[in-house]
């Protein structure tokens, strides 16, 4: 299990500030998020999903959120520095929203618990007792999973038993960015680097903003020391490019266009990153073919920016049809695109599969993409979430009715579709992978 060292980190952070001429290691501390007295930034609420939750007309949601906070006040206390539940009622959660943050709580509950933390509103990482007599399947492996993962997904079950002895405090720390999420309890690193899964729909991703939930379950729970500290897009993007990097070539030097063919008087290196320049555009590919591969990298858009990742290029044509495919690159949020097919927002198989919006970061900011091309499937991991999971060999509609001959290509150049803006290109990296079988 690769753990990551904080240390090591903010080096490469502060080297890669060196090598672009921009940021900074990140100096976020832990800002405690219980005062230890009082239910002040929490209130009540259920199990639901978040979305639906949002969806709801406002005075109804008015009503469901002060039911939940009348019945929270029966069942949770503060006292010495302690936030006390009975094992009844609704969760205690945050006022606050968190999109990529770290987490550090304090538990002791009782035998009979079946208690856990929801992340994003989403369950959860679980705590329950592993000595129980006839325990539920997975809870001899211990505290601190992913329970709510499908069988068999990395994170359900923890990598060790880390609980203490009832009637002593366990520690947790857990971190998340994105979907993918990490927990150590008690020291222990038992979670590495796992995606949780949506438990409210298994096909989407978790919300990209979301809170902190403490969940009752059937016995006295105490908690804290809770903590929160925020992590920026500089040290996340690092986070998620630090975990299973082995195997990876560089497809830049931050120097110039070695390497590179196509239209390759169109694009520019500035500060490290390879550049569109405004106004142009084409496809900018490897010298290289690829047919089943990782690819990495970080992009940061202008003002309603536009580009995209040529999947399996030809080395002529139009990218979006020539090709297998090209991932739209794309401001999908500002107001221009408001009315766009699903099929060609951000992350999207253009014209054919539609990804999830809502996961950019804001304009000016680098992204962090990791997409994964094996056979006919395509998978688009954007910051940490998961937005699109297809298979073009089962696309039977679309866009405009265009035919997409490209699509079925076994091998191809990676690169970049300009659209005439300044989207911009760094530490691209991508890693052969073997045939799909």
């Amino acid at each position: 299990m690769k753990r990551t060292s904080w240390i090591g980190i903010c080096l490469t952070v502060a080297m890669a500030a060196v090598s672009f001429g921009e940021d900074k290691c990140p100096k976020s501390e832990f800002q405690s998020i219980f005062n230890g007295y009082d239910l002040s930034g929490w209130h009540g609420e259920y199990t639901m999903d978040p979305r639906k939750l949002a969806e709801m007309p406002e005075a109804e949601r008015a009503a469901k959120m002060a039911e939940w906070q009348a019945d929270a006040l029966k069942h949770w206390s503060a006292k010495d520095g302690e936030l006390i539940n009975d094992g009844e009622g609704v969760y205690l959660t945050t006022d606050r929203l968190y999109s990529d943050y770290e987490l550090v709580i304090d538990y002791k509950t009782i035998p009979v618990a079946d208690s856990g933390i929801y992340l994003k509103s989403n369950p959860q990482v679980q705590i329950w007792n592993h000595k129980k007599e006839n325990p539920s399947p997975g809870q001899d492996k211990g505290s601190g999973g992913l329970w709510n993962n499908s069988p068999g997904a990395p994170g359900k079950d923890p990598t060790e038993i880390a609980d203490r002895p009832f009637g002593e405090w366990n520690e947790f720390k857990i971190q998340q960015v994105g979907t993918r999420t990490s927990v150590w309890l008690n020291g222990k690193h038992i979670v590495d680097h796992a995606i949780m899964e949506n438990y409210w729909d298994r096909k989407a991703p978790l919300v990209a903003r979301g809170p902190i939930q403490l969940q009752t379950h059937g016995g006295e729970i105490r908690w804290r020391n809770i903590k929160v500290r925020e992590i920026g897009p500089v040290e996340a993007n690092e986070i998620l490019r630090s975990h299973h990097n082995e195997g990876y070539t560089s497809l830049c030097n931050g120097k110039d266009l070695s390497g590179w063919a196509g239209e390759v008087n169109n694009y520019e290196v500035v500060d490290g990153a390879i550049r569109c320049k405004p106004g142009t555009g084409g496809v900018l590919h490897t010298k290289d073919e690829y047919a089943d591969f990782v690819a990495r990298v970080e992009f940061k858009l202008p003002v309603a920016g536009n580009n995209g990742l040529a999947i399996r290029y030809p080395g002529k044509g139009n990218a979006a049809f020539e090709g297998m495919t090209e991932l739209q690159i794309l401001d999908t949020e500002h107001s221009s695109y408001k009315s766009i097919d699903p099929r060609q927002t951000h992350g999207s198989v253009y014209g054919m599969i539609p990804a999830y919006r809502g996961y950019l970061r804001p304009v000016g900011e680098w992204n962090f993409q990791e997409v994964t091309v094996q056979g006919s499937k395509i998978k688009v991991e954007l910051n940490g979430s998961l937005i699109l999971n297809g298979d073009v060999a089962e696309v039977t509609e679309f866009l405009e009715n265009k035919p997409h001959p490209g699509k079925d290509l076994k091998s191809g150049y990676f690169g970049f579709a300009g659209h005439g803006d300044a989207v911009e290109f760094r530490n691209i990296e991508i890693k052969k992978l073997d045939a799909a079988k």
